[in-house]
């Protein structure tokens, strides 16, 4: 059986949308973290960004303008090689500030390097999804298309998630331990994601 070797230059960025400001819990953010954590052991480095905590415009473009912080994020998610995106799904939905997230990627579509492809090309995404009730999958799904839409490559198994009882009152970050399912999962997440990754930075796409 063979292994990676780590590659200490792969970076990560996880987006967090959750609708809580910093400093109180968040259980997208512990799950983001987790998954950062968890790609650490795969010689990946990163950061976490909780979106709610800047000002970002709504709009599709790079930059909306005077007080827009979307550019200095942009920036971090240009400069990594993976994106994790962590979401609570509410009513059914990724958040809405997830989803406020995607919209400014869109304008990624407008940007290309010189050989034609989109500047997120060779950039891998995955999701970290947490809820007190059924929709992960859904979430995962809408997140996977949008991402892709944009150019980013999504890897096998490439979500981990926990949701909880529905209707029900515990969050993630009340657990009094990880349940080893999403531990595992998780694993299997930073695995596939920095294979990836590695494989990416190593032979970009082709120009067309």
């Amino acid at each position: 059986m063979t292994t990676d070797t780590p590659a200490p230059d792969l970076t990560a960025l996880v987006l967090v949308g959750t609708l809580t400001p910093s400093p109180s819990p968040s259980s997208s953010e512990l799950l983001g973290r987790q998954v950062l954590a968890a790609l650490g052991a795969r010689g990946v480095t990163g950061e976490v960004v909780r979106v709610v905590d800047h000002d970002v415009k709504p709009g599709v473009q790079k930059d909306m303008g005077d007080g827009d912080a979307w550019p200095a994020i942009r920036e971090k998610v240009m400069a990594a090689d993976i994106l994790v995106m962590a979401t609570p799904i509410w009513m059914g939905q990724p958040s809405s500030v997830t989803k406020r997230a995607l919209e400014r990627l869109d304008a990624e579509l407008s940007e290309q390097d010189d050989e034609g492809r989109l500047l997120t090309y060779g950039k891998v995404a995955a999701v970290a999804v947490v809820g007190n009730e059924d929709g992960a999958h859904h979430v995962s799904a809408e997140l996977f298309q949008a991402l892709n839409d944009v150019g980013f490559t999504i890897p096998a198994a490439a979500i981990t998630y926990w949701v909880g009882e529905a209707m029900g009152g515990t969050d993630y970050h009340d657990l009094d331990e990880t349940p080893e399912t999403v531990t595992t999962t998780t694993r299997t997440l930073a695995a596939n994601t920095a294979h990836l990754a590695r494989l990416l930075k190593r032979q970009q796409y082709p120009a067309v």
